[in-house]
């Protein structure tokens, strides 16, 4: 039991941080953080609107993924006891 909740807990840890920074590398209409790590380059790959449209599909997977750990994280953690 110590196990899962270990491995649903460093999940969950990874889910945060790519989590923030999926959201962080979106365009915002001031032009956001994403020309910051070479936006330019990346549009040789993709093109503006499928490469927004595949950032927005992994932020609503990040995004289910942490509700998931959340979840499995409460149901998964110790019962505490409160002593008087």
């Amino acid at each position: 039991m110590n196990l899962v909740f270990s491995v649903f807990e460093f999940i969950h840890y990874t889910v945060c941080i790519g989590l923030v920074l999926v959201i962080l590398l979106q365009t915002a209409k001031s032009g956001g953080m994403a020309g910051i790590f070479g936006s330019s380059g990346s549009d040789q790959i993709f093109n503006a609107s499928s490469r927004m449209a595949f950032i927005k599909k992994v932020t609503v997977f990040m995004a289910c993924m942490f509700l998931f750990t959340s979840l499995m994280l409460t149901k998964l953690s110790p019962a505490v006891s409160v002593v008087n």
